[in-house]
């Protein structure tokens, strides 16, 4: 079997999600993130907590946005360097959703410069945040039952096609300041105070499901989407289910009514890779939904 290595980018959640998965070591390629005049690579020592509790207070968050830009190039190279230099054959590289930032691209652009060297299999996540960390993380298990990297491939295609995020953003600010929500529509969403659900289209981008009057009514009606349409009669042993959220408030009402469904996660909640919810800032929160391939669910 050849000797492979899992890389995943940072917005993939690994170094906040639960530390259990340490064991598969992955290598966490830094997305980089710029606020306050300062540039930052995303990872354990830059605080999500903080992040998000200082974008709640802000003053003129519309000059004063947060932004993002992809790895730095050299950084990449030398973590490839590093795993031909370690011995390694085959690295499989979860990338952030291509349709969220070039960084997908990018990272496809440098592995060719390693063609001679080792062979490097970038997949597009078409997600973020632990969805994404996830997947990076089943690569690293279907290794260790000795899987080859085609069928691997394959396993995480089939998870793609399904997996899904489905939540609120509380407040319209960061979707209209990043231009996800425009003119006539963003003017009466503000008016009207209405809070939109939002969830991963299959382009691997957050669009708008629907907008809804108040928050608590989009909750409620982000559990019955997840309940009456995601989940259906699926067997919790046939998925995982977490809590994403950038900020503690939103999150802890989405516990309390989905009570009022029925519905529990069997996962730890883990907290929206900076990267990622700069662009909706910090009222956002939901579910992520990750299946689990039955015996008599086939690839194709």
């Amino acid at each position: 079997m050849k000797k492979t290595l899992v890389m995943c980018t940072s917005t993939g959640c690994l170094d906040f999600g639960p530390r259990r998965y340490d064991k598969y070591n992955i290598e966490i390629i830094p997305v980089r993130i710029i606020f306050n005049g300062k540039e930052y690579e995303e990872g354990p020592d830059f605080d999500p907590v903080k992040f998000y509790e200082e974008l709640e207070t802000i003053e003129d968050p519309k000059n004063h946005l947060p932004h993002t830009d992809m790895p730095k190039p050299e950084v990449v190279l030398s973590k490839f360097q590093k795993a031909v230099d370690e011995g390694y054959q085959e690295i499989i590289v979860i990338a952030i959703s291509s349709g969220l930032g070039g960084t997908f691209n990018q990272l496809s652009l440098l592995a060719k410069e390693f063609e001679d060297k080792i062979k490097i299999t970038v997949i597009d996540s078409r997600i973020t945040c632990f969805g994404e960390g996830m997947l990076a993380i089943k690569a690293a298990q279907l290794l260790e039952e000795g899987k080859t990297t085609e069928e691997i491939v394959k396993e995480i295609e089939w998870i793609k096609a399904r997996q899904e995020f489905i939540g609120i953003d509380g407040k319209l600010d960061y979707l209209i300041y990043n231009g996800r929500l425009r003119g006539a529509k963003a003017f009466m969403g503000r008016l009207l105070k209405m809070c939109p659900v939002i969830h991963f289209d299959r382009d691997g981008m957050i669009a708008p499901y629907m907008s809804i009057r108040t928050q608590r009514k989009a909750l409620q009606k982000t559990c019955e989407l997840l309940k009456d349409e995601i989940l259906k009669d699926r067997d919790p042993k046939d998925y995982l289910l977490w809590h994403t959220y950038t900020g503690p408030d939103v999150v802890a009402e989405l516990r309390e009514i989905e009570k009022e469904y029925g519905i529990e996660c069997n996962h730890e909640d883990v907290i929206m890779s900076p990267v990622s919810g700069c662009h909706n800032g910090p009222w956002l929160a939901g579910f992520c939904y990750f299946p689990i391939r039955r015996e008599d669910e086939p690839l194709e």
